[in-house]
């Protein structure tokens, strides 16, 4: 029976799979992996498996693909780094009865691959694997896929997918990123590259990069047209990202939990970053427990950990609620007061002090009626900019003033009470010692021949003592 290639192994094999768990090393492991297919996740990878440890240990194939032949776990993609074809081909023969295809790492790009000669540090060594693939092509009783990066040149990366379609790839998961794009130089995946290799070639294209969200795997799909978005870190935070949920992490962390206790075997170092990466954000806070989580022996341990990461958050949620509960009632408190004043078409509440304008005629047409509206919208705006009361706004002209002397106080029932001119009522001047108003003061000075020099100006105080000299 022949195997299914390109489409056709897409549709009917892989069952036209969409939304995709990425190959990550010791962290792709089968307990996240269902975890992952209970929340949307469609095609799984296996964790990069290095071929030739794979066919010299047999426990290192136990516990990586052997433990348990679980149909829940389904379409599966087994991945293999490998430099050497007689290796490669050694491994996949021993895999391909546990998977439903395998998948050559093209993409690596850590330190630890560059040393091994193997990921994206092959991507230059095209006969190489051009001879891998076809070798696998013909030997496996199952497609072979590659994951590959891009080269900075997007004509180049188009040619090298090529090369891989004609040796006998049946399914390409594009990374948008080069190969110096890791740690702190990631940057953002370039979704023109995939685009330009979804052109180019006839077989199903995965793209992977730049996949936090689902809006984000919908985005993709319709700019680059890709048969599928594979996640890798996005899916690390948040494995209910392909039902377009944000759960609480400690739903997620327990439910994890509980699948590790389910289908052992899984590594004490792999649960611990999974829950790590879960509560990256709140370890950020909670450094004692981050401590704590470093520090357990065993599964228990990290549950507890868990358990209190859990407590502690439930507890700022109640606060937060409680806060937010107290906020909602004064904003409806706030709008009812609103709703009341603004029925009656006042520039304010209707508690503080404004003209009454009367209502324009029915008739808007009218001339009486638009003047009167005309007259109305005056009134309002005027009342706005004289006001300085509760609402806090200023006319422009105090505005300007303020800006001058922004410490000069221009709130009314914050001035002082003024003291009233003896003979007309005004504020008299601060320092005049007749107690009067300047007008008053002037025309004491000039009938007495009185001397206030507070009120009077340098010139004003000269005049006065020529015109007493005169009469003298």
């Amino acid at each position: 029976m022949a195997k299914p290639r390109g489409f056709e192994f897409w549709r009917s094999t892989l069952k036209g799979a969409r939304y995709v768990v990425a190959p990550m090393v010791e962290q792709s492991e089968l307990a996240w992996r269902l975890l992952s297919r209970r929340h949307g996740a469609e095609l799984c990878y296996t964790p990069m498996l290095h071929a030739q440890v794979f066919v010299r240990d047999a426990n290192y194939r136990r516990e990586n693909l052997y433990s348990e032949v679980n149909q829940e776990d389904r379409p599966l993609i087994a991945q293999f780094c490998a430099n050497d074809p007689e290796v490669f081909i050694q491994a996949a023969l021993l895999a391909q009865d546990y998977c439903d295809a395998i998948d050559l790492n093209l993409g690596c790009p850590q330190m630890i691959a560059k040393r091994g000669h193997y990921g994206v540090f092959l991507q230059d060594e095209w006969d190489l694997l051009e001879k891998m693939i076809k070798l696998a092509d013909e030997k496996l009783s199952v497609p072979i896929t590659c994951k590959i990066r891009v080269f900075p040149e997007i004509e180049k990366t188009v040619k090298y997918a090529k090369m891989l379609e004609k040796a006998g790839c049946q399914l390409l998961t594009v990374h948008g990123r080069t190969k110096d794009q890791k740690g702190a130089l990631t940057g953002i995946a370039s979704w023109k590259h995939i685009t330009a290799v979804r052109e180019a070639v006839n077989i199903p294209i995965f793209a992977n990069g730049n996949i936090q969200h689902l809006s984000d795997v919908q985005r993709c799909m319709e700019e680059t047209g890709v048969h599928g978005v594979m996640s890798a870190e996005g899916n690390l935070h948040n494995p209910a990202l392909f039902e377009g949920r944000s759960p609480p992490v400690w739903e997620m962390a327990e439910e994890y939990l509980e699948v590790v206790e389910k289908h052992p075997p899984c590594s004490l170092s792999c649960v611990r970053a999974h829950v790590f990466k879960l509560w990256h954000h709140t370890l950020q806070i909670h450094q004692d427990l981050r401590e704590e989580l470093a520090k357990a022996k065993n599964v228990a341990g990290i549950a507890e950990v868990n358990r209190q990461l859990k407590q502690r958050c439930q507890l700022m949620r109640e606060l937060n609620f409680l806060k937010q509960l107290l906020v909602s009632l004064l904003q409806e408190e706030m709008a009812k007061d609103e709703s009341e004043w603004t029925r009656t078409g006042l520039p304010f509440p209707h508690w503080i002090c404004q003209p009454y304008v009367r209502p324009p005629p029915k008739d808007p047409n009218t001339e009486n009626g638009q003047k009167a509206s005309e007259t109305k919208a005056v009134s309002v705006k005027r009342a706005l900019e004289d006001s300085d009361g509760p609402n806090d706004s200023l006319s422009k002209n105090k505005q300007k003033k303020k800006a001058r002397n922004p410490h000069k106080n221009f709130c009314p029932e914050l001035k002082p009470k003024y003291i009233k001119c003896e003979q007309c009522g005004n504020p008299k001047g601060n320092k005049c010692v007749f107690n009067l108003c300047r007008s008053c003061c002037k025309r004491k000075a000039f009938k007495e021949v009185a001397d206030c020099p507070v009120i009077l100006t340098k010139s004003e105080q000269v005049s006065l003592e020529m015109f007493s000299d005169l009469i003298l």
